[in-house]
């Protein structure tokens, strides 16, 4: 999978389960405190449960080329991306 998210500045290539995310230091900059990302059926369900539960939402659901996304802060500081993949929105090569 390659896509371009320009409103972001990234190029994103997906080659198997492994995600690389090119930009320049600007760009990349947000995305450097994160440390891994998670594929989820149900990105809403686990917005609920991590508001429910006290869970830092410091990037809120947003669209983005590939779907949906969100960050979050667990409580021992783990900064998680969380991708809800929509068929539609992704482009494969």
């Amino acid at each position: 999978m390659k896509v371009t998210y320009a409103s972001a500045g990234l190029e994103l290539a997906a080659v198997g389960d492994v995600l690389i995310i090119a930009g320049n230091e600007t760009s990349l900059a947000p995305f450097k405190t994160t440390v891994m990302t998670m594929i989820v059926d149900d990105i809403t369900a686990f917005h609920a449960h991590f508001v429910t539960h006290g869970v830092e939402i410091i990037a809120p659901i947003q669209e983005v080329p590939t779907g949906r996304n969100m960050r979050v802060r667990h409580p021992d500081g783990l900064v998680v991306e969380y991708v809800e993949h929509d068929p539609q929105h992704a482009i494969y090569a």
